[in-house]
C-alpha cells in the first residue's frame, strides 16, 4: 500500500484527545494532524518524535495532515494508522499471498459473528472448514527486538479471544493474527503486565483451538506492505 501523497517530516509536540496531535514542520509551522490509532500509543507519543505527516487537501476533511509513522531515526519506522493492516491484509489475502491462509475461494471482510460483533475476515472455500480471522495491530516495544500487544487494557480484544474460542469449538478454523506495524521486531509477545485478562483469554483461546499467527510490514515513507511471518508466543 503506498501513501496516496508524499510524507512530509516533522516533530511531534503532543498528541491529545485520542485522534489529535500537534506537529512542528520543518519549515517551522505548527499544525495539527489526525491521530487513526484510539489507543494508548505507548512509547509513540513523547514530545520530540521525528515522526512523518500525510498532507491532503479534501475539503471535506477538518484536518489538512494525517500522521502516519514514527521514524526511529535509525532506518526503523512504525506505522501509526490502526486501519492500516486490514487494508494491507485484504488484498494480500485475496490474491491468496499469506501463508497459512491461502488456498481459500473467498474471502469476505466484516461479517457478523459472535455477540454483537464482526470478524475482520471470513474465509471460505468448497471442502474446507470457514476460517474466522482477526487481526490486530501492534505497536509497542519495550524490549529491542520484541513486539508485544496490548499497549493498554482492551476489553474488546478480550471478548474478541472468546468468540474466536467459540467458533473453534464449533469446528470452524479461529485465527488471531497480529500485524506488527514495526520494522525493528523479529518476534511477538503478550504484555500481560499490562492486560492480565487479556493475557488469561489468550491462554483460553489457544486450548480452544485458536490459532495464533504474526506478521512483520515493510515500512516507509513510500508506503507499507506485508513482511514475512514471526514467531508468537504468550511470554
Amino acid at each position: 500500500m503506498r501513501f496516496q501523497t508524499p510524507l512530509v517530516p516533522a516533530t511531534l509536540l503532543r498528541r491529545y484527545k485520542r485522534f489529535l496531535a500537534d506537529c512542528l514542520l520543518e519549515d517551522g509551522r505548527e499544525v495539527t494532524a489526525h491521530v487513526a490509532n484510539p489507543g494508548s500509543m505507548l512509547g509513540m507519543k513523547d514530545e520530540g518524535l521525528r515522526i512523518w505527516l500525510e498532507p491532503n487537501d479534501d475539503p471535506k476533511r477538518k484536518l489538512k495532515w494525517a500522521w502516519r509513522l514514527v521514524d526511529h531515526g535509525n532506518g526503523h519506522f512504525t506505522g501509526v494508522d490502526t486501519s492500516v493492516p486490514n487494508r494491507v491484509l485484504k488484498a494480500e489475502l485475496m490474491a491468496g499471498q499469506v501463508a497459512g491462509l491461502d488456498g481459500y475461494d473467498l474471502v469476505r471482510p466484516e461479517v457478523k459473528y459472535g455477540t454483537n460483533s464482526r470478524i475482520d475476515f471470513l474465509l471460505t472455500g468448497e471442502s474446507r472448514a470457514d476460517c474466522y480471522v482477526e487481526v490486530k495491530s501492534v505497536t509497542l516495544s519495550r524490549q529491542p527486538g520484541l513486539a508485544e500487544f496490548p499497549d493498554s487494557v482492551t476489553a474488546r480484544g478480550t471478548k474478541h479471544l472468546a468468540e474466536l474460542s467459540e467458533m473453534a469449538r464449533q469446528g470452524r478454523r479461529a485465527v488471531m493474527l497480529y500485524l506488527v506495524q514495526r520494522t525493528d521486531c523479529t518476534r511477538v509477545t503478550l504484555a500481560s503486565d499490562i492486560d492480565p485478562a487479556y493475557g488469561a483469554g489468550f491462554e483460553k483461546a489457544q486450548a480452544a483451538g485458536v490459532e495464533a499467527m504474526a506478521l512483520g510490514c515493510q515500512i516507509s515513507p513510500e508506503g507499507i506492505s506485508l513482511g514475512t511471518p514471526l514467531p508468537v508466543s504468550s511470554v
